[in-house]
């Protein structure tokens, strides 16, 4: 059975730095692409950034390049979010998804009906 759990979730004054921790279980995350999606109150769900299965390939929502960065390391079947410079506008429930469709593609998808697998979130607050 496969799971995803998002982790590092918090509050956070603005201009504060928090990292989001994403661990798979049941699903070797190595040969996939992950990605981190968010959803304010009352807003449609969003897509954040997104990592190919070996590291060499990110995409970055537009408004987040430059604060925000994803990272993985498949030895520990991880991915991370780091997001600097925070402001009162990040927050949101944070999930993470893995697309566990295309094989070592490096080919990153934006829509989250791309992505087989999710994470429960983690509630991110950010205060002025």
């Amino acid at each position: 059975q496969v799971q995803v759990a998002e982790s590092g979730g918090g509050l956070v004054q603005a201009g504060g730095s928090l990292r989001l921790s994403c661990v798979a279980s049941g699903l070797t995350l190595s040969s996939y692409a992950m990605a981190w999606f968010r959803q304010a109150p009352g807003k449609e769900r969003e897509f954040v950034a997104a990592i190919s299965w070996n590291g060499g390939n990110t995409y970055y929502a537009g408004s987040l390049k430059g604060r925000f960065t994803i990272s993985r390391v498949n030895a520990l079947n991880t991915v991370y979010l780091q997001m600097n410079s925070l402001k009162p506008e990040d927050t949101a429930v944070y999930y993470c998804a893995a697309e566990t469709t295309y094989y070592r593609s490096t080919y990153l998808y934006t829509r989250g009906q791309e992505y087989d697998f999710w994470g429960q979130g983690t509630q991110v607050i950010v205060s002025s």
